[in-house]
């Protein structure tokens, strides 16, 4: 029973309270969340392992397809283990390197999921505005550059956070009320001055959000200029159709992450318990729903995915 008393005035050990005054349903809250993280953790595997098989699926879209489902997994995977371990086995305790780790990994996660939406939808405007040279402009190889320049881009705009989080040195208070380690509950345990932490993850939000959502506008905004000049109705519905499970997958990531934010920084009256269920099901239905929406958008896709699945 040593792993359930550590006290929270170890100074290498952080307590995550999970869902503070939900404690005696966190079994009930369990069932959903080991749900969407096991269908979703299964989803992309498939989706991953039918891509690497498939040569015909050896695409543009569908290799940033698949890193879009690694960032899913890693998303998921950075949180569900330890929230279904406190909810199950009263197992709150978290180094503070762990925690530290977590708070590194997830903004770097969403900066690369939000710069894979931003490649997907330069592979859009590609596919439609130039498909002739679609493949000599997007081959493997650039795909994997660009796959390279998300993850740079995100790891050097985080890094810094971590590194500041861990500069001052943190409070005998090591209790945090969360299922994982949020960067803002983290600054508020430091005894130093966060002012620099809180700044500059306010800048790299801002900065990210509304540099991504302009070149997706951008990309957008040709697309849409591209397809009023087709004269065929049929041309206009099928290039539209092309980009519709991008702009699904975009809204299932960019409205709930705004609305989680928004809450969490200005939704003062909504009860703690709420915006700990709500950041958690952020992170945990769109890594489920984004398999399923590719596949049912694409025929092609969900063909391969029809035929691995009998298989099984």
């Amino acid at each position: 029973m040593a792993a359930f008393n550590l006290t929270p005035s170890d100074p290498s050990t952080f307590i995550l309270m999970g869902i503070p005054g939900l404690e005696a349903a966190h079994i009930w809250i369990s069932i959903p969340f080991a749900t969407f993280y096991i269908i979703g953790l299964l989803e992309n595997v498939m989706l991953l392992y039918v891509v690497s098989k498939e040569q015909t699926l050896h695409k543009p879209m569908y290799l940033l397809l698949c890193m879009l489902a690694l960032t899913d997994i890693a998303t998921s995977t950075t949180i569900a283990p330890k929230t279904l371990c406190i909810f199950w086995f009263n197992l709150k305790s978290i180094t503070v390197g762990g925690c530290l780790t977590q708070t590194f990994f997830l903004p770097t996660v969403s900066v690369m999921h939000s710069a894979i939406l931003v490649t997907m939808a330069f592979d859009r405007y590609v596919a439609i505005c130039n498909p002739l040279r679609y493949t000599t402009i997007l081959t493997k190889g650039r795909i994997a550059k660009l796959g390279l320049l998300c993850l740079i881009k995100a790891v050097l705009f985080i890094l810094p956070m971590p590194l500041l989080l861990n500069r001052p040195p943190f409070c005998s208070n090591h209790i945090i009320p969360h299922t994982f380690c949020v960067p803002i509950a983290v600054a508020q345990m430091s005894c130093g001055d966060i002012t620099l932490h809180r700044t500059y993850s306010l800048v790299i939000m801002f900065v990210v959000s509304v540099l991504d959502l302009s070149l997706i506008a951008l990309s957008y905004g040709l697309i849409i200029r591209a397809v009023l000049r087709i004269s065929s109705k049929e041309a206009h519905q099928k290039a539209l159709k092309t980009c519709t499970a991008h702009i699904c997958v975009m809204l299932t990531y960019y409205t709930p992450g705004l609305f989680v934010n928004l809450t969490h920084r200005f939704g003062q009256g909504i009860a703690p318990h709420i915006h700990i269920i709500l950041a958690n099901l952020y992170l945990l239905i769109p890594p489920m729903l984004n398999p399923t929406i590719y596949g049912v958008k694409s025929k092609e896709l969900c063909d391969k995915l029809g035929k691995y699945t009998y298989k099984m």
